[in-house]
């Protein structure tokens, strides 16, 4: 199974509004199985890009979320952050890590990064993420799924 982190500098300039996450230019690139994420020294593209995967029919630098959405659920109390399920078309690559970053701006700061947990690999095949997440609902216990990419509890 799939999990997610997000970088400390990222979550706060999200949150802190340097970061437009609907109007920016947000990435997602794929980095090879090599790469070890620091979630507190890692702050910028520059810090990781030597990482990034290389294959038939990959774009460097990744490709560009679509569709992006910042909601509240009044029910849930909860901020969302979604997009669009992002594809790779017909990729020939093997990763293990989805890292998600800024496009807009120089320094193009990281955001966060799924981990798939060992090396995945796609042969002339589109790839598609579906941003989705499991959390443990307060009320009942259960596991439940929800779009989205970061769910952030009020």
């Amino acid at each position: 199974m799939a999990f997610a982190r997000w970088y400390a500098g990222g979550i706060g300039k999200v949150l802190g509004k340097q970061i437009d996450w609907v109007n920016d230019s947000i990435k997602v690139a794929l980095m090879k199985t090599s790469y070890s994420p620091s979630v507190n020294n890692h702050n910028k593209w520059a810090d990781i890009s030597a990482n990034e995967v290389t294959g038939t029919g990959y774009t460097s630098g990744g490709v560009a979320l679509a569709s992006k959405t910042c909601t509240y659920s009044t029910s849930k109390f909860a901020w969302t952050l979604d997009a669009a399920d992002t594809t790779f078309p017909n990729v020939s690559v093997t990763f293990r890590y989805a890292v998600i970053y800024d496009d807009s701006v120089t320094d193009k700061p990281l955001l966060g990064y799924i981990d798939f947990g060992s090396g995945q690999t796609a042969t002339a095949e589109d790839l598609t993420l579906e941003w989705a997440y499991f959390y443990s609902d307060e009320d009942s216990g259960s596991i439940t799924t929800d779009a989205g990419i970061l769910r952030i509890s009020v």
